[in-house]
């Protein structure tokens, strides 16, 4: 098969604050996270990223998941167009990793492989052969799998950022470049923030009559955003136009299952956002049959998601933000952007 190439003005109370008295914020509580990523402080986070305590806790990570979950913590929902093949992963406690098949040719490209063994078995059961691993970034529950893949698949490459300590890292991107595996063609886009060489990658849907796919590791999120543990605000939003900048139409393959939990945070912000609701009742049935909520949409997003939402006046009337005068546009959604961060850190969904 060919291949087809106004300020000081003050918030009323917050949803639940039950009337507090004026100047006092309401803010959602949160219990300790099952993720170990949330409740991380700059020490734990260098530790994590930067010594081989965060590789031994990544073993142990993938230890307990395999052993809570034999099968995955989600029931995987393949995407299939003319000609490629999306295949869902669920690694760890709420990871996933995306194996892209060219049906063509059987090659074939993985994003993310947190759990080798989980990968390996998805390969051998697709009969495909590995080509191209895909890291969005350094943490290792999205690149602890890459040594054993490539010991396995001796002619598989491994593409990112220069900038992350990417383990076995072959081939180094710059941002806006391109890589073919068969006819699958991925643009990568630098999306620094959650860490400084974050890196997301666009599938050409093109070719294949498919919308553009975008593989987001922990820049974005169903309803979500990662923490932006090396980079400021402005940094992160900046990362976020750029994945705003793609098509409405682009299904968006995140790195976490994390939609209810995002969700329902999103739903105390804004209490009157019809789609957010929609999404928020379909989520909680989806997750009640352990079934993915990926992928949605990109235009989807941008009617729930309020980190994509920061230029949206309900969002910022909802946080109590006012735009100072003569304050630049983005310096502005990037306060209302941090604001939306510090309460996201301090809720988590019971």
């Amino acid at each position: 098969q060919s291949c087809r190439r106004p300020a000081g003005q003050r918030a009323g109370p917050q949803p639940g604050s039950g009337g507090l008295p004026e100047g006092v914020e309401y803010i959602p509580t949160r219990k300790r996270g099952k993720n170990p990523m949330k409740p991380v402080g700059v020490a734990w986070y260098s530790l994590y990223a930067h010594t081989r305590l965060g590789y031994l806790f990544y073993q142990r990570q993938v230890k307990k998941a395999r052993e809570r979950y034999p099968h995955g913590h989600s029931v995987p929902q393949p995407c299939c167009f003319p000609g490629v093949k999306i295949l869902p992963i669920p690694v760890l406690s709420n990871n996933y990793s995306y194996l892209i098949i060219d049906t063509g040719s059987s090659q074939a490209a993985v994003v993310d492989p947190s759990d080798p063994l989980a990968v390996q078995a998805a390969i051998e059961e697709e009969g495909v052969m590995l080509e191209a691993i895909f890291c969005t970034h350094k943490h290792w529950d999205h690149s602890g799998g890459n040594a054993a893949l490539c010991q396995k698949h001796s002619s598989c490459k491994v593409y990112g950022s220069a900038l992350d300590a990417i383990p076995q890292l072959t081939n180094p991107l710059v941002d806006r470049e391109k890589v073919s595996v068969g006819c699958l063609t991925f643009e990568a886009l630098a999306t620094p923030g959650h860490t400084v060489g974050h890196m997301v990658y666009v599938l050409d849907g093109g070719p294949f009559g498919s919308p553009p796919c975008l593989f987001s590791g922990d820049l974005l999120f169903l309803a979500g955003c990662g923490r932006p543990f090396e980079g400021s605000p402005e940094t992160m939003l900046a990362s976020l136009d750029v994945a705003m900048g793609l098509g409405e139409d682009t299904l968006l393959w995140p790195g976490h299952e994390y939609a209810l939990e995002c969700l329902t945070f999103a739903s105390l912000l804004e209490l009157d956002n019809s789609a957010l609701e929609q999404k928020l009742q379909w989520a909680v049935q989806q997750r009640q049959e352990k079934r993915s909520t990926c992928p949605s949409t990109m235009g989807e997003e941008q009617t729930y998601n309020p980190f994509l939402r920061t230029h949206r006046p309900e969002l910022q009337e909802a946080l109590g933000l006012w735009q100072d005068w003569g304050e630049p546009p983005d310096a502005f959604r990037a306060r209302v952007l941090k604001e939306v961060r510090r309460r996201k850190d301090l809720y988590q969904a019971t």
